[in-house]
């Protein structure tokens, strides 16, 4: 009865403390955590992703085949070989930047106002940390981006005893860490967008300390007799 006594008691404390008690409560969220880290897109990608050694990419150069490549490496030294321009240093630039660059050599010499379109194939070094409560956390890899629930399901799902409606994101831009929170639950009801994940982005989903206890009591529930059979 004493063992009884005390899970019971655990549990109201929990129910209690978790009133008032938010670890992520200085952190944005809702429309302030989406200003941080926007909804994932195609477009976005293109603006924020950075070029990294060994990343494969593809440049199509519009109305010119001879010129558009499905998969171009970045070499160790972070360069690429394309014809007319030569060498080209690609590590650290984003693909518009990238683009852009292509197109001004091109058309000082080469072709009348080319058009140049570099995507992402394959990312070689860009990973993302997911942390906390979840079936297996660990450094996942990206290739570009991702989204706040594909990095969840790659760590393959919550426990029992995580918080999905507080999941943090942390991101350090500019020498400055970020933090937000967002609403998992909301994410995949379709409710919210989801957001953004970037390579170097860590991610911590929390524990649910009410979640634990009902789960260790069930657990010693049996053993203890609490329940009966009518």
């Amino acid at each position: 009865m004493r063992k009884i006594s005390r899970v019971v008691g655990l549990l109201s404390s929990c129910l209690i403390l978790s009133a008032c008690f938010k670890p992520a409560a200085d952190l944005p969220d809702g429309e302030a955590a989406y200003r941080l880290f926007p909804p994932s897109s195609s477009t976005q990608i293109l603006e924020t992703y950075r070029i990294g050694v060994l990343d494969v990419l593809s440049i199509r150069v519009f109305q010119e085949p001879e010129l558009t490549f499905e998969e171009i490496a970045v070499d160790a030294s972070g360069t690429i070989n394309f014809p007319f321009v030569g060498q080209i240093n690609a590590a650290d630039k984003t693909p518009y930047e990238l683009s852009t660059e292509i197109e001004a050599i091109l058309g000082q010499e080469y072709i009348r106002n080319p058009q140049v379109v570099v995507g992402v194939v394959t990312s070689a070094a860009q990973r993302v940390t997911v942390d906390g409560q979840v079936a297996e956390p660990g450094v996942y890899e990206v290739a570009g981006s991702s989204s706040l629930v594909e990095a969840i399901a790659r760590a393959q799902g919550l426990t029992d005893t995580a918080v999905d409606d507080e999941v943090i994101v942390f991101r350090e831009v500019e020498g400055e860490r970020y933090g937000a929170v967002f609403n998992l639950k909301h994410i995949r009801e379709g409710r919210v967008a989801d957001p953004q994940i970037l390579g170097g982005d860590r991610i911590v989903v929390g524990y649910s300390a009410v979640r634990g206890v009902f789960r260790e009591f069930l657990r010693v529930a049996p053993i203890l007799n609490v329940f009966t059979r009518f």
